[in-house]
């Protein structure tokens, strides 16, 4: 897989040779490896073990709807109240992170209206914090530990 600009963490490869898998310790499963996975499980462990945020606050492929149609989530942050407080998107480290990218997790927070929206595809981060009594947003210069949001 591609070496990423997050840390390395204890990964639990399974399956085939064909058919790879990762183990996935939000789900609690093996899912299949891809390179958006791979970008997924070194990110939400960065969040958990160097970033603060609690492990049971955070979830994976997490699906929404607009009248027929259905969207999923790659990760959302939740609260003690279990409302969406964040919104991450990840792609694989091959994509460039431009304008359609955000352009979806965008449409994502119509329906969420979380405080915070990440994009990552492992080697690039980007991360903007919501101000919607001015309907207006700030890219971070950093993603925020959990304590300080």
């Amino acid at each position: 897989m591609y070496e990423l600009n997050l840390p390395t963490f204890n990964i639990r490869l399974g399956g085939t040779r064909e058919k790879p898998e990762i183990f996935d310790f939000l789900r609690g499963r093996f899912v299949k490896l891809t390179p958006e996975e791979w970008v997924r499980q070194h990110f939400v462990h960065w969040l958990v073990e160097h970033k603060g945020y609690p492990k049971g606050l955070l979830g994976n492929e997490i699906e929404l709807q607009i009248g027929e149609k259905k969207l999923r989530c790659d990760s959302i942050l939740y609260d003690q109240q279990a409302h969406p407080r964040m919104i991450i998107e990840y792609k694989a480290p091959t994509v460039a992170l431009s304008q359609k990218v955000f352009s979806q997790i965008s449409a994502y927070n119509l329906l969420l209206h979380v405080d915070y929206l990440i994009v990552s595809n492992g080697l690039q981060h980007y991360c903007c914090h919501m101000n919607y009594a001015q309907n207006s947003y700030d890219f971070l210069q950093e993603i925020p530990d959990y304590q300080t949001i």
